[in-house]
């Protein structure tokens, strides 16, 4: 079982509520995806007759943990203010922490977010924050009181999967005992199964679902392709090699002269 702060999860698959055609999809494609937690944006609780509400209905009606976030916010200012409302609104300390730098790319702002996370966390709030896998910025982020780093695999939306598995490996070997979650830039479910096979902890994701022609199918085949990366993890698999070894013994083989 995996142990996010306080709180113990059995589901290792973790979903966002956005971009779905309807509120109903979204809510069948967290039920497929068998997930005990959903990111939720303030901004959705925002705008003329507080027209979230009937969305918020639907993520109360999952009965499953909220994980909000500060999705949008490009200053330590804005981050900090979005999480203190979200606080209130969702009732719950976490937050996925998001400070974007780059319009084009999404790329966490990384001086921002430890900046932010420090305040936050000295805040009261349990940070997750949504960095890059770059080892000293990780550092910084644990320094600053953040027990769960969640690096990219790629930028947002891009369905490319695992840019760095070089740098994801290496934060892994880094942070033996950190909750680590790859979010973000997974399209297919193989690469989910990548992630859990290089021994991270859960696996973020939204777009892939909520833009898939058929959502529903595809949360459930992201629940089992985790399921199988972490199965596989688990069961210490064959390392890779250069040279082929038989799986037939030579030992004993007839030879004719």
């Amino acid at each position: 079982m995996l142990k996010l702060y306080d709180h113990a999860v059995e589901s290792r698959l973790l979903l966002g509520t956005a971009l779905y055609p309807s509120p109903a999809i979204m809510a069948d494609a967290v039920r497929a995806a068998r997930c005990d937690i959903v990111t939720v944006s303030l901004r959705r609780e925002s705008g003329t007759a507080r027209a979230g509400q009937d969305f918020w209905g639907f993520i109360r009606d999952l009965g499953i943990r909220v994980l909000p976030n500060t999705a949008g916010c490009h200053t330590v200012k804005e981050a900090v203010t979005t999480a203190q409302m979200a606080r209130e609104v969702f009732g719950t300390p976490w937050v996925k922490l998001e400070v974007i730098n780059d319009a084009d790319t999404l790329q966490p702002d990384v001086f921002g977010l430890v900046e932010a996370a420090r305040i936050l966390t000295k805040d009261g709030f349990q940070v997750f924050p949504y960095c890059t896998e770059d080892l000293g910025v990780a550092e910084r982020l644990v320094e600053a009181g953040c027990e769960v780093l969640m690096p990219w695999g790629a930028p947002i939306g891009s369905a490319r999967g695992l840019n760095n598995v070089y740098g994801l490996r290496s934060l892994r070997a880094h942070f033996p005992d950190i909750p680590l979650i790859v979010d973000a830039g997974l399209g297919v479910p193989s690469h989910a199964a990548a992630a859990m096979e290089l021994g991270y902890d859960a696996v973020l994701l939204n777009t892939a679902v909520a833009k898939a022609g058929d959502p529903v199918k595809m949360a459930n085949a992201f629940a089992r392709a985790v399921e199988a990366g972490r199965l596989a993890f688990e069961a210490d698999p064959l390392e890779p090699r250069d040279m082929a070894a038989p799986s037939t013994p030579v030992l004993g083989k007839a030879f004719l002269e």
